[in-house]
């Protein structure tokens, strides 16, 4: 019995299948950037990050793939859709910048960036243990809720902030009307 494997290789078609997230991730860069309407823009981000997906699929790491798709095409991406689909019309007249919120903005910038130059220059820099190299989902689960907990809860501390920052800017847009 002859198969599809006798025709083209295999190796063909992992090649080619490379190629294609390639091709898709370079699109949806393009389109994330040169659109003019803002909705363009984020559906072509969607369909690089997807196409990012892609290529660690063919890399062999599944995990990674499924944790690019749910993160970046799945939560990231809509977040911006919902921020847009909040935010105020771009016709509407803006507010007059306030100075008062402007220097205080300022101020607690410059000082949590001072803060955090203290931080790195007094931090203790050692090199790690060497890693393991088993990388299943279990020890991936057990690293992120162990050494990573920190970088994880920023991450949602981070999406937490830009979902309370869509309905802030919704907020303002329903006063104005």
């Amino acid at each position: 019995m002859t198969t599809i494997a006798d025709f083209i290789p295999p190796i063909l078609v992992a090649q080619g299948a490379f190629w294609l997230m390639v091709v898709l991730t370079l699109a949806g860069a393009v389109l994330a950037v040169i659109p003019s309407k803002i909705v363009h823009n984020v559906l072509g981000l969607a369909l690089a990050m997807f196409g990012v997906t892609g290529i660690y699929l063919y890399l062999g790491s599944q995990f990674v793939a499924m944790m690019q798709l749910l993160i970046y095409v799945g939560a990231i991406c809509v977040t911006y859709i919902f921020a847009i689909m909040l935010s105020p019309p771009l016709e509407l007249d803006l507010p007059k910048p306030s100075l008062l919120k402007a220097a205080t903005a300022l101020i607690v910038s410059v000082i949590a960036f001072i803060a955090m130059i203290q931080m790195i220059l007094t931090a203790r820099w050692a090199p790690l243990a060497a890693p393991s190299r088993d990388w299943t989902t279990k020890t991936l689960g057990q690293e992120l809720l162990t050494r990573y907990f920190l970088v994880f809860e920023l991450i949602s501390l981070l999406l937490a902030v830009a979902i309370i920052g869509a309905i802030l800017i919704a907020g303002l847009g329903r006063e104005r009307e």
